[in-house]
This record gives structure tokens, sequence and C-alpha cells, in this order.
């Protein structure tokens, strides 16, 4: 394999981000990019050039689960400016109760300030022939939004919570692949709904 490159051509270090505290997203194959065209628009990875900050991906295809291991994985991780939770799409709403408050407990206890936000799901097609999803999906959101207003009564200012529900516009039906996983255009509308928010939190 050859590369042709300029004769004056250089390898440099890459420009440092504008701040070294990393954005921290954890989630489901969404989170992970799955159906991105390429790497780069993952909303993830958008959203780490837009911001110039370091987007840590810590999506799991099909094992977003809340489980407290990867809490405590999280909370190791050093100086971060930003958590975001994005699992909702897999854990669906019994698991989602049993394991919000904790994860969010484990994060708490290592980084008492640091920004937490919580993100709702994104539309799924099948809402719109299954009323039992679209119900879970609604469930699911209010028990999020309880959550974080409940925990801010307690004291705790740091944590946020985003509707997932209207990220992807009016026409949203159109951002994905198979009504579940975005295409580029559903992770740039993502990045949108998204930046705007962390830009905000993490200053």
């Amino acid at each position: 394999m050859e590369v042709g490159v300029n004769e004056d051509a250089q390898v440099l270090p890459p420009t440092p981000f504008i701040a070294p505290r990393p954005i921290i997203c954890y989630g489901t194959s969404i989170t992970q990019g799955g159906c991105a065209s390429r790497p780069g628009m993952a909303y993830t990875n958008i959203l780490s050039r837009w911001l110039n900050r370091e987007v840590i991906n810590l999506g799991f295809s099909g094992n977003g689960w809340g489980d407290e291991a990867l809490a405590q994985c999280m909370a190791e991780i050093s100086n971060p400016g930003c958590f975001v939770l994005d699992y909702e799409a897999n854990a669906h709403r019994e698991r989602l109760q049993e394991t919000l408050v904790p994860f969010i407990g484990v994060l708490r206890a290592a980084h008492p300030t640091v920004p937490i936000l919580v993100i709702s799901r994104i539309r799924f097609s099948y809402e719109l022939i299954h009323a039992d999803s679209l119900e879970g999906r609604e469930a699911c959101k209010a028990f999020q939004q309880e959550t974080v207003t409940a925990l801010r009564a307690q004291g705790d200012t740091h944590i946020h919570f985003l509707d997932g529900s209207i990220i992807l516009g009016e026409d949203w039906e159109e951002c994905t692949v198979d009504g579940v996983h975005p295409t580029d255009l559903g992770f740039r509308r993502m990045a949108e709904g998204m930046a705007p928010v962390l830009r905000q939190l993490i200053g």
C-alpha cells in the first residue's frame, strides 16, 4: 500500500481540545453510532468536533442496561466534564426504573458537582402502530424527568433532563435507517439538539 503526500507535508500532533475534561456518553447502539455511514457521523463524534472537546463513547449495542459496574467504570474516569445518560432504548421501563437512580448515585458519589444530562430516547416508527410502545416511551420520559426534578429539589443543581423525543425534528421519520437507528441526518439532528445544552453545562 502506498500513501501519497505533498513534498512539504508534515505529521504534527493534533490541535489540542479547548479543555481537558471529557464528555462521557453512556447508552445503546444509537449512542455507539450504529448505522452511521462512517464513525465520524455518530452524534458523539459530531459533538466532539463542534464543541472541540473529547467525547468518550460508551454506547453498547443491545446492552445499555444501566449496569452499576458501568457507572463505577465511568466514575473512575479522571476529571470528567459531563456525564450523558442515554440508555432508555435498551433498558425500557422496568429496568430503567430499577437502575437510573442507583446509576446516578454512583456517579454523584465520585463527582458531586459534575453535570449529568439525562436524555429520554428518540421516537421510533413502530410507535405509529403499537400504542404500547408509545405509552412506554412517554412513561419512561416522565420517569426520567420526574427523577431529575426530584434530585434537583433535594439539592443537586447539576443534574439536567433533555427530552429526546423532539430532537429529530418534525420530520423525525426521515431520520432513521430502520425506524430506530439514525442515519447521518438523524445523528446530525441529535447533535444539533444536544450541543446548545452541553455548551451551557460545560461552559
